[in-house]
């Protein structure tokens, strides 16, 4: 197996055991970048001789952390003092920040190396595409926003990335890949140095190839309860089956994932009960939007001052307000969400559920790279300010990936991963990112 192959968890284990370098792994993923991404393009700024000089210095040094030597992905959204970092955007092309964001930095001080930026929607939000194709038929998206983080780990060309969610951007596009993914509770992550669309909402994620790989970044962000490295017991795990208020917009590839997900864990012996949300969810998914279209005025505000025309229409449709939503809705929203987000927990504790077993996209990621789909499954979620780890599930008719989500209330993020490592293999019983 090359050193690229390997997931971030097995790979920290051979360089912690002598085994691997930083170097020797570093290079592989160079290779497979080399080899692969003419045509999945997943990458924006890749620097070889920067990357190498890293590696060899984290080879130098005694280690840090599980994370030493890793190479990492970093949305390009997100700042980076050693490369640039261009939202995506014709306006910030060649724009070189001073410093890493907080997420970036933390990952650098445990030893981690600074692989390149990877592609995303421009600013995370509209506007440009991401050029990245999916690397299993370039003929589709790989998800959005967080798009080059997602296909770079699926198409294992770096091991670990960080991507970013204000809607759907992260766990919908590790669905699209048949990847693993953690969606932290909102704030639980530092959020500076990365551009802002809606501070009620953003959050830092990151991808990875099994639970493992997700728990070692966990324990660097040091989220709640992450440094717990062992399994849950299945037999104490009951898990509630949430299609959630906006089923409507549930495609059959998707319906499928879910009912084989449910299936698996049913025959595995696993504690498994459907769990409707009750009629104070019903306007979650309207209120997140309102909340991440109204936060987009000033999130937008100063780039349309200083550029005007020049700036795409997308972010100047934030800035005046062309979605209407007046200050009555506004407040109408923040309301919605602030009593769905006191009642979760008690609901699951009502149910005696431990965690949410709900879809983490329609379907498989569609045709064209014009869309980068519906991110319907993933708004309410984070609205909600929740945890959720994506875990691969099947293929749909396309033969494309389609996988599921694991919900817990917020800050139960270590628990979470926790109940995710014990269920991920049976609901992952294909095999999607291994």
């Amino acid at each position: 197996m090359e050193p690229h192959e390997l997931t971030a968890w097995a790979a920290s284990q051979a360089i912690q055991a002598g085994t691997l370098t930083s170097e020797a792994l570093v290079r592989s993923c160079l290779e497979r970048i080399d080899a692969r991404d003419a045509d999945v393009r997943a990458w924006l700024h890749v620097d070889p001789a920067f990357a190498l000089r890293w590696a060899r210095e984290a080879d130098k040094r005694p280690t840090r952390s599980p994370l030493h030597g890793l190479p990492f992905g970093v949305k390009d959204m997100i700042d980076t003092a050693d490369l640039p970092t261009t939202f995506n955007s014709p306006l910030f092309q060649g724009y070189q920040p001073s410093r890493d964001a907080a997420c970036v930095a933390i990952l650098r001080s445990a030893g981690a190396v600074l692989l390149g930026k990877t592609d995303t929607v421009e600013f995370a939000v509209g506007g440009r595409k991401a050029a990245t194709r999916h690397p299993r038929n370039f003929a589709h998206t790989p998800g959005g926003s967080s798009s080059g983080s997602a296909a770079a780990v699926g198409d294992r060309q770096v091991p670990l990335a960080l991507g970013t969610q204000t809607g759907g951007s992260h766990i919908r596009p590790a669905s699209f890949n048949g990847i693993y993914a953690l969606k932290p509770t909102w704030g639980a992550v530092s959020r500076e140095g990365a551009k802002l669309y809606a501070a009620g909402l953003d959050t830092i994620g990151w991808f990875g190839r099994c639970v493992e790989d997700l728990t070692l970044m966990a324990q660097a962000y040091r989220l709640n309860g992450a440094n717990e490295d062992a399994a849950a017991a299945l037999r104490d795990i009951r898990v509630g089956v949430c299609r959630s208020p906006v089923w409507k917009h549930i495609e059959p590839a998707g319906e499928q994932a879910l009912a084989l997900a449910q299936s698996r864990l049913i025959a595995a012996g696993v504690t498994v009960v459907d769990l409707e949300l009750p009629a104070a969810f019903d306007g979650v998914r309207d209120a997140q939007d309102a909340i991440m279209r109204g936060e987009g005025r000033a999130a937008f505000l100063d780039l349309d001052l200083a550029h005007g025309e020049a700036l795409h229409a997308d972010f100047r449709a934030h800035v005046s307000n062309a979605y209407g939503y007046s200050p009555e809705a506004l407040v109408a929203a923040y309301d919605t969400a602030d009593l769905a987000r006191a009642q979760f927990a008690a609901v699951l504790q009502a149910a005696s559920v431990d965690v949410l077993l709900t879809p983490a996209s329609p379907g498989e990621a569609p045709e064209g790279l014009h869309t980068t789909g519906n991110h319907v499954f993933n708004a309410i979620w984070t609205l909600l300010h929740v945890p959720c780890v994506a875990v691969p599930c099947t293929t749909g008719p396309a033969g494309l990936p389609v996988g599921v989500q694991l919900v817990a209330p917020r800050h139960r993020d270590g628990a979470l991963l926790q109940m995710a490592r014990a269920l991920a293999p049976i609901i992952d019983a294909e095999g999607g990112a291994r």
